[in-house]
């Protein structure tokens, strides 16, 4: 005995499937479209832009609304600016203090937070640094950012600021009233770059 043939797809078994696609289509489309969209507001605006060289030209001066990335880094008006002689504690490193862990790094985010005020920023960019972010002298209110967190023991000179960190210092501000390992020394061991 011969085995059945193939079953062939008829008009009918043709237009049930096309029905299918055409019922069900638009909401996949709209459910691909809402992914896309959720994808794009959950990474942020500021992480579409191509990344640029230390090589790459930067602008003379750039101004606007200041966002804290950590306590020596920012985003000014769409821009990466890393402030520049002076060095601040990671957003993830702790240090001591009385005795205790103190979330060093955070507290440098909100100490520039705080210094920014809600201020216009203005920095005169001198060049790129080796990751492509600007490096700058601040203001926000007439206020000297890279200063200021220096003079607030919450950052230390890198560079410039000698007179703000020893300043800091022989008061015991910020992190020097406590024990705490550089920031160059804490990305090294915990093998972080920026």
């Amino acid at each position: 005995m011969l085995p059945n043939p193939p079953k062939r797809r008829t008009a009918a078994s043709a237009r049930r499937i096309n029905g299918h696609l055409a019922r069900w289509g638009p909401y996949v489309r709209l459910a691909l479209t809402l992914i896309v969209a959720a994808t794009a507001i959950f990474t942020g605006r500021d992480h579409w832009r191509l990344s640029r060289g230390q090589y790459d030209p930067f602008p003379p001066s750039v101004s606007g609304p200041g966002r804290p990335i950590d306590g020596d880094s920012l985003w000014v008006n769409g821009n990466e600016v890393r402030l520049q002689g002076i060095d601040a504690p990671e957003g993830r490193q702790t240090c001591w203090r009385g005795g205790e862990v103190w979330k060093c790094g955070e507290d440098a985010y909100l100490a520039l937070a705080r210094a920014i005020g809600g201020e216009t920023v203005t920095c005169d960019v001198s060049q790129r640094d080796v990751y492509g972010r600007l490096l700058a002298r601040c203001t926000a209110g007439g206020r000297n950012l890279n200063a200021g967190m220096v003079a607030a023991g919450m950052a230390v000179a890198y560079g410039s600021y000698n007179a703000e960190e020893a300043a800091a210092r022989s008061a015991r501000r910020g992190l020097w009233a406590g024990e705490f390992d550089s920031p160059a020394k804490w990305r090294a061991e915990n093998k972080t770059g920026r």
